[in-house]
C-alpha cells in the first residue's frame, strides 16, 4: 500500500538524533518541579539532584518505556462509529486547534471573549463537519471560575459532541484535583472505569516547558491521567532561538529528548498507559519573537519528529492543519500555506489547528469551515493507493495495445473514480491564497449548522450527575 509521506532525516541521522537524545537525558536530565515524581523516578533507577530537582534518566529506562509503551490506541468517542484508531493507515485525523484566549464574533467580526454556549456552538460544528475527526476545545471560556474552566471545557464538549474531544488541556497548572475531576466526568460519560480505559471518551495534553521542564501541577496531573488509562499527549513546543537551540538539529533534538522523558514518566506511572508523541516545535519569528506555524523550518522539524516516533513505534501528533493567520479565510501567501498543511504529511497519526487565529491566540467559527476544506482538498494526496500486478494493469496495456487509447477500455470505466480525486467546485472559493473570498460562504455554512444540526445528547442522569461533580468541585475551590 502505498501512501505519501514526507521525510527529512535519513535513517543514519534518525540514530544520532536518538543517541544525542539519550546522552540530553543521561548528562544532562530534566527538570521536575515534583517531590513526588522525583521519588518515582528515584526508585526505578534515575540519578535525582533533589535540590536542584533535576532528573538524569538512563537508557535502560528510556528503553523499558519504549517497551511498554502501546504501539496502538482506540480514541473512543460518544458514538463508537467516531472511535479513532491509532495508528493511521492514510492521512491523520484532524482536530480543531486549542486553548486559544479570545474569539472573533459570528455577527460583527469584533475579538471578544468567549462563553460556554460558544464553546458549545464549536464543538457542534465540529459534529457537524465530516472532514473534522475530533474536537479539541478551542477556546478558553470567561463565564466560569478561572481556576474551573478545564473541567467545564471537557463538560460542555462532552455534550455537544459525538466525536472525540483531543488534547483537552488537561489540568496544566490546576494539579490533580482538576484531573480528578475530569477523570470522573470521563468515568461518567463511559459508563465507569473499565469502559472508559477501554474506548476513553477524551485525551489530555501534557506541555512540557521547553527546555527540558516540567512544571508540578502538570506532571503530576499527568501521572493521575496515566493511571487512569487516559491517553496522554506529551507536546514539546520547543521554539528555536528561544526555548531551543536556534538550529533546525537543536530543536528536534530537544523536542526528542522532551517526549522521550515524558515517556518515561507515563510508564513509570502506569505500565502500558496510553501515550502520544507529539511537537508542535519550530523556529522563533525573529521579526516578532513569536512561534512561526508558516515558517517552511516548521514543515522539515515536523517531518523528523514524526520519523522519530515511527522509530519508537509510538502513536504520534507531529503536525497541524490550520491557516492560522491574522484574519479569517486564507490571507497567506503560496508557500506559507504549503508549509502548514505539509506538516500533515509528517506520517502523523493526528493534526490539530483547524480554526484557528493569529497562531492561535484567537480563534473563528468560520475559520473552522475554511480550514475543513481545505484538509478535505488536501488529504487526498495521502490517500492509499495499492501498487500490485492487479493495479500495473500489464494485461489492459497488452489488450489496447502500442498507440492506442485506454479511454475505451472497460477498465477505465471500472476504475477510475477510485484513482482520480475530483475536487469540489466550491475549493474555487476555498482554495484561494491572499483572499477572504470564501469567508461569506463559511459564515453560511455555520449558521446553517448551528440552526440544523443536532447532537444526540446525554442522558438526564448523567447530565444531573456530571453538573453536580463540577458544582461541587466549585465549592471545595471557593474554600480555598
Amino acid at each position: 500500500m502505498a501512501v505519501a509521506r514526507l521525510k527529512f532525516l535519513s535513517k543514519d541521522e534518525e540514530e544520532i538524533v536518538h543517541a544525542q537524545s539519550l546522552k540530553c537525558l543521561d548528562d544532562l536530565g530534566v527538570a521536575i518541579q515534583s517531590p513526588s515524581v522525583l521519588k518515582m523516578l528515584d526508585d526505578n533507577g534515575a540519578n535525582i539532584d533533589s535540590k536542584k530537582g533535576i532528573a538524569k534518566i538512563p537508557e535502560d529506562m528510556v528503553n523499558e518505556a519504549i517497551k511498554k509503551a502501546p504501539k496502538s490506541i482506540r480514541l473512543g468517542a460518544r458514538d463508537p462509529k467516531r472511535d479513532l484508531l491509532l495508528p493511521v493507515e492514510s492521512h491523520p485525523y484532524i482536530s480543531t486547534g486549542g486553548v486559544t484566549v479570545a474569539m472573533l464574533d459570528l455577527e460583527t467580526g469584533q475579538e471578544r471573549d468567549a462563553t460556554r454556549k460558544d464553546l458549545a456552538d464549536f464543538a457542534r460544528l465540529t459534529d457537524y463537519l465530516d472532514p473534522i475527526d475530533a474536537f479539541w476545545p478551542i477556546v478558553t471560556v470567561k463565564d466560569v471560575p478561572a481556576n474551573a474552566h478545564m473541567v467545564h471545557e471537557l463538560w460542555v464538549s462532552l455534550q455537544n459532541t459525538t466525536k472525540h474531544i483531543l488534547g483537552s488541556l488537561g489540568s496544566a497548572t490546576l494539579g490533580v484535583p482538576d484531573a480528578k475531576r475530569q477523570i470522573a466526568i470521563g468515568e461518567l460519560v463511559s459508563g465507569g472505569v473499565e469502559e472508559m480505559k477501554k474506548r476513553p471518551p477524551f485525551s489530555i495534553l501534557s506541555c512540557i516547558i521547553a527546555p527540558l521542564t516540567f512544571e508540578r501541577g502538570s506532571v503530576e496531573a499527568q501521572i493521575e491521567y496515566a493511571k487512569a488509562g487516559i491517553p496522554v499527549i506529551s507536546m514539546s513546543m520547543s521554539l528555536g532561538g528561544m526555548s531551543s537551540p536556534v538550529t533546525v538539529a537543536g530543536t528536534i533534538l530537544n523536542a526528542n529528548s522532551e517526549n522521550l522523558a515524558s515517556l518515561v514518566i507515563t510508564q513509570f506511572a502506569r505500565a502500558g498507559a496510553p501515550h502520544i508523541y507529539s511537537a508542535e516545535s519550530t523556529l522563533v519569528n525573529m521579526k516578532t519573537g513569536f512561534i512561526d506555524y508558516l515558517g517552511a523550518e516548521y514543515t522539515l522539524i515536523s517531518s523528523a519528529l514524526g520519523q522519530m516516533a515511527t522509530r519508537y513505534g509510538l502513536p504520534k501528533m507531529t503536525g497541524c492543519m490550520g491557516i492560522d493567520a491574522e484574519k479569517i479565510g486564507n490571507p497567506t501567501q503560496f508557500g506559507e500555506t504549503a508549509a502548514n498543511v505539509m506538516t500533515t504529511m509528517s506520517g502523523t497519526d493526528l493534526c490539530s489547528g483547524a480554526g484557528g487565529i493569529d497562531n492561535d491566540r484567537a480563534c473563528a467559527l468560520e475559520q473552522v469551515v475554511v480550514d475543513a476544506y481545505l484538509w478535505e482538498d488536501f488529504r487526498a494526496f495521502m490517500r492509499k493507493f495499492e501498487i500490485n500486478e492487479k493495479t500495473f494493469a500489464l494485461d489492459v496495456i497488452r489488450e489496447v495495445g502500442h498507440g492506442n487509447t485506454f479511454l475505451s477500455h472497460p477498465h477505465t470505466a471500472r476504475n477510475f473514480r477510485n484513482e482520480i480525486y475530483f475536487r469540489k467546485e466550491k475549493m474555487e472559493l476555498y482554495g484561494a491564497t491572499r483572499s477572504d473570498i470564501m469567508v461569506p460562504d463559511a459564515r453560511d455554512v455555520v449558521k446553517k449548522a448551528l440552526s440544523e444540526h443536532r447532537v444526540d445528547p446525554l442522558d438526564k442522569d448523567i447530565i444531573e450527575r456530571g453538573d453536580k461533580i463540577i458544582g461541587d468541585y466549585e465549592k471545595e475551590l471557593s474554600k480555598g
